[in-house]
């Protein structure tokens, strides 16, 4: 991850957070139930130095940002005394107090009732447009990332599988388990649900598999997706993959022979 360009680092300083703000996914567990709205969102203003002497009207400001009104009302109120859609607003105006560039969303709607999930989607997608504010979307809803994303990366097992635009990347999908999981994602237009081939669970980190860490579950899987990690193709302008399969043919030959020999070597050495 590079912010400006530059590698961004562990520790978290104060100039980054500033710049740099979360929105959790539980907003029922991500607010302090003993303290009024008020104190949410006036706290970042004052560890960031930003208070101008007017916080009632900066507190009412940031609340009307993210569509609670009368913002009088709600900045008196408990967090319990707010629905979870309500909550998770006063942590994206929490997030916005420190007039952040970028904003981290981790499954922001995915505790929400369905019923409310696109009022919260809306305000982020009118927040990136209006505020010329970046949001990464953390999520495993692809239809939601579809509907909010500029351009998608897929991963799996850590690593980066895909990245494209939203609509190339769902409706042209180029990496075996993005297309798997967009099988799995209901449609009513598809008559009939389609047989995967992908069967099975994600791999233990600790000890991932050698190669494609997708190999496993792979309904294309070759003897040089077990050995080796595939390279990042270029599939179509703005649209990557790491997937032998789109690989050439030759290259592909040449790195799976490669694989045997190897493979060949060290038998030959264990049987001296």
């Amino acid at each position: 991850m590079l912010l400006d360009g530059k590698p961004v680092r562990a520790g978290r300083p104060r100039s980054y957070a500033r710049q740099v703000q979360m929105v959790f996914q539980d907003p029922f567990a991500s607010l302090n139930p003993v303290h009024r709205v008020r104190h949410d969102l006036e706290r970042p203003l004052k560890i960031h130095h930003l208070v101008n002497g007017n916080t009632d009207k900066t507190v009412d400001d940031l609340l009307e940002r993210v569509a609670l009104k009368p913002a009088r009302q709600f900045a008196d109120k408990f967090p319990h005394e707010l629905s979870g859609g309500q909550r998770q607003r006063v942590a994206i105006a929490r997030a916005l107090a420190v007039k952040p560039r970028v904003l981290i969303a981790d499954e922001p709607v995915s505790m929400l009732d369905v019923s409310i999930r696109l009022g919260v989607l809306n305000l982020l997608a009118d927040l990136r447009d209006r505020e010329n504010l970046a949001i990464l979307y953390i999520t495993h809803d692809i239809a939601s990332a579809r509907y909010l994303a500029d351009t998608i990366v897929v991963m799996y097992a850590g690593q980066l599988v895909e990245a494209a635009p939203s609509v190339e990347l769902t409706d042209r999908p180029a990496h075996p388990y993005t297309q798997l999981l967009l099988s799995a994602a209901p449609d009513p237009d598809r008559a009939q649900p389609p047989v995967l081939a992908g069967s099975g669970a994600p791999p233990s980190l600790l000890a991932p598999p050698t190669g494609c860490r997708f190999h496993p579950r792979c309904p294309h899987v070759m003897e040089v997706c077990k050995h080796k990690a595939p390279p990042s193709i270029e599939v179509s302008p703005d649209h990557i993959a790491a997937c032998w399969l789109h690989v050439d043919p030759a290259e592909r030959q040449a790195s799976e022979n490669g694989v045997l020999a190897t493979g060949s070597l060290e038998t030959e050495k264990s049987k001296r």
